[in-house]
């Protein structure tokens, strides 16, 4: 026969087992994937239609401007121009988590003369940025102090090469030199990116790891988390279209 006392700490450890799956549905990693440029590729080619070839004759020269209406920078799809960070996280009671922040407000252009980028400046609206999950977006706003820097900014400092076949479709591996600006903090970077030219768009993926404290910038905590490392990686995915 079952005492009070059994049940009852029957009735406490069930208790705790469903609090305890309610708060991993509610804190799981579900960060999205990083980013991509064979999934970018695929995305773009998936929404436009095209055949995901470079256009006949398409020579690269001249002035290529983000295109921010093809696609979703949605987690789940991620199909379009968007900016954002990574970061690592320990959640109390749940283990390590990623937490993933990212607006589709990004404008910008980028000039290209023979197979050279010559010039680019890229600005990102970091108000608007939303995470994979809604408990962060206001820590994440008031970490950046977006009232008093709403903007990024990040403008190339040295041209770079890409190389024969990048007209022709060829995917393309090379490092950007420039300005990276946040939190009104100005530091010089070296952002590796992939790009290809699919059909009429030039598509770009790239990510680099970033000290935020370097910028001044205070990762954001809460009670459930454990730990937050003061490092993380910025991404992004662009596409471009010519504009002259």
């Amino acid at each position: 026969m079952r005492t009070p006392v059994k049940i009852a700490v029957a009735a406490v450890v069930l208790v705790i087992a469903v609090v305890g799956a309610g708060l991993w549905w509610f804190f799981e990693d579900d960060a999205p994937a990083e980013v991509s440029l064979d999934r970018a590729v695929e995305s773009v080619t998936t929404t436009t239609g095209g055949d995901g070839d470079a256009s006949e004759a398409a020579a690269v020269d001249g002035v290529w401007t983000v295109d921010t209406t093809t696609g979703e920078h949605d987690f789940d799809s991620a199909s379009g121009t968007f900016a954002g960070f990574r970061i690592q996280e320990e959640l109390a009671n749940v283990g390590a988590a990623t937490a993933v922040g990212r607006t589709g407000d990004v404008t910008g252009e980028l000039t290209i003369d023979g197979s050279t980028v010559t010039d680019a400046t890229f600005e990102v609206d970091l108000t608007t940025i939303t995470t994979n999950a809604e408990r962060r977006d206001d820590r994440v706003q008031q970490a950046l102090e977006t009232d008093r820097f709403p903007t990024a900014t990040f403008t190339l400092t040295e041209p770079i090469e890409l190389g024969d076949g990048a007209d022709a479709g060829a995917p393309v591996t090379v490092t950007a030199s420039g300005d990276l600006t946040i939190h009104g903090v100005t530091k010089e970077i070296r952002l590796p990116i992939d790009a290809q030219l699919v059909d009429d768009t030039i598509v770009v993926v790239g990510s680099v790891e970033i000290v935020f404290s370097d910028y001044g910038v205070e990762v954001p905590s809460a009670p459930i988390v454990v730990s937050v490392e003061d490092r993380g990686v910025l991404e992004l995915q662009v596409l471009l279209t010519r504009s002259t």
